[in-house]
């Protein structure tokens, strides 16, 4: 009981509403500085996420090009991925000044779409994603700096028995761990994994619909297998710092396009027009 008390507590100190007028303040930005992540309550309102959620659920096109690896225990989680924002709402999201600004200020410098996907976690079935950092698998794409981050937005409930995500706070100081295969996933090296838990903690991040997680991209993290009723669905948009380019082609994600950002305001007016 300690424990989750103490983790509550912690995790109230990195949680920021945005229907509170949010800006990324020195202190914001200290707190992301030192644990790798904040949450940002209400980052989308019910209506969009409302909207995004209808428009997913008859994506065909998209969900159709869902894939899935297997986790250590034989399950998959799937995913839909896309590398250039799409002129739909899911694109308005991601060039959002309220999405972009804020990853920008945390990042420290211009960003741009490096690519988004939705994350399909279905009951029962939906398998977890093992621990790794994204500049684990990012690096091998000529990135030579970690300077990017992923903003993870609920489309539905996350919590610990539907497979939410789990962080090591501060685990981003660690720089790259080595990553090899956990079944058909890329996965940290778990020894080190064990060791940054026990020195540094656990906490499972349980968050509404709307709410954002904006993580770094070294920040270790996981999320467990859907043994509930209800599926999760996520929408995960990641950027890369302007300055951090790939210095080699490669065809995996994107490489620097401006974000042709837009006010917050835009998304629902964009669709009403």
């Amino acid at each position: 009981m300690h424990v989750l008390v103490c983790f509550l507590f912690f995790l109230n100190n990195v949680t920021y509403d945005y229907s509170d007028k949010f800006i990324v303040t020195s202190d914001v930005k200290s707190t992301f500085d030192r644990y790798g992540f904040i949450i940002l309550r209400h980052a989308l309102s019910s209506e969009e996420v409302s909207l995004t959620n209808s428009f997913l659920e008859n994506d065909q096109e998209r969900l159709d090009k869902a894939y899935g690896r297997t986790d250590d225990e034989g399950r998959k989680g799937m995913m839909t991925l896309w590398n250039e924002p799409k002129d739909d709402i899911t694109g308005l999201i991601s060039r959002s000044e309220k999405i972009v600004g804020t990853m920008e200020a945390l990042l420290g410098g211009e960003v741009y779409h490096y690519h988004a996907k939705l994350m399909l976690k279905e009951a029962k079935t939906g398998g977890k994603h093992v621990w790794h950092q994204d500049y684990g698998y990012w690096y091998r794409n000529g990135c030579l700096t970690p300077d990017m981050g992923s903003v993870f937005m609920a489309i539905d409930k996350c919590e610990k028995v539907n497979g939410c995500l789990e962080v090591i706070p501060g685990s981003h100081h660690m720089g790259r761990v080595d990553h090899k295969f956990v079944g058909e996933q890329t996965g940290a090296d778990m020894e080190r994994v064990e060791w940054a838990r026990k020195k540094l903690g656990h906490a499972f991040v349980e968050i509404e619909p709307g709410d954002a997680i904006f993580f770094h991209s070294n920040v270790l993290h996981a999320s467990g297998r859907n043994d509930s009723d209800n599926r999760r669905w996520v929408l995960i948009v990641a950027y890369n710092r302007a300055d951090n380019d790939p210095v080699y082609e490669h065809c995996h994600h994107a490489h620097y396009t401006p974000i042709n950002k837009i006010p917050s305001s835009e998304i629902l007016a964009s669709l009403n027009s």
